[in-house]
């Protein structure tokens, strides 16, 4: 049975209180605290990356917010859109009717793995001012289903967005990941990150950007872990 995070202070008080009396069980302490700390929840961070390029500027960022958010303690996945077969809505809404999407791909894959994160980070490179083609059909399938099932599987989880642009539009393709997270109900995680990059691993020079993105790794660590009750951890 998972141990409830007010144990866990209270016993660490009680240990800080008695450490002079309980110096000579320093083992049988060490050993309950071990007990205790797997009793707790990790938090899991789920990185989407939407640009169909793999190794490239989308996902050099997001994998520094990823490892950002591993040092705080967070388990972590990445995923490529381009990996799923995902066709763009057809705006049927049979949805709003069966709760479920009668369009045959991979949609209810990535609609699980969210489900089971704490944290979502979406990344999308700037094409023509905005997110790209497959992070909008993410954002059009997934969200509509959110929307059709009560906004409720993604609700208070933490949000994060990212965006790599070559000189402009990341502002536009920041907006459109950020309207999702809210249309979802998520809480949205500082800084949003913009990266500048064009060519193939110059994301690695904007050491801004990267700054940022591990920024966001820890912050979204921070607040999932702060924020456990909403989700019912």
């Amino acid at each position: 049975m998972p141990v409830a995070e007010s144990e866990v202070k209270a016993f660490m008080i009680f240990v800080g209180a008695n450490s002079r009396a309980l110096t000579p069980n320093l083992l049988i302490v060490g050993s309950l605290l071990d007990v205790f700390k797997s009793g707790e929840k990790v938090v899991k961070l789920l990185g989407i990356v939407g640009s169909p390029r793999k190794g490239g500027n989308t996902e050099i960022a997001m994998r520094e917010t990823l490892k950002a958010g591993e040092q705080e303690g967070a388990e972590t996945e990445l995923i490529h859109l381009v990996d799923f077969n995902l066709k763009p809505c057809d705006g049927c809404r049979v949805c709003f009717e069966t709760k479920n999407c009668v369009i045959e791909d991979d949609v209810e894959k990535l609609f699980e793995k969210m489900t089971q994160a704490d944290g979502i980070i979406i990344g999308s490179p700037v094409y023509f001012y905005d997110v790209n083609a497959q992070t909008k059909t993410f954002i059009d399938r997934v969200g509509y289903l959110h929307s059709a099932r009560g906004r409720k599987a993604f609700r208070n989880k933490i949000g994060g967005a990212l965006a790599v642009a070559g000189r402009s539009g990341a502002s536009n393709a920041l907006s459109q990941i950020l309207m999702f997270l809210a249309a979802a109900r998520m809480i949205t995680a500082a800084p949003v990150v913009a990266s500048l990059a064009s060519a193939k691993g110059d994301a690695i020079k904007d050491t801004r950007g990267l700054d940022d993105a591990r920024e966001l790794g820890k912050s979204i660590v921070q607040i999932a872990e702060a924020t456990a009750s909403l989700r019912g951890a």
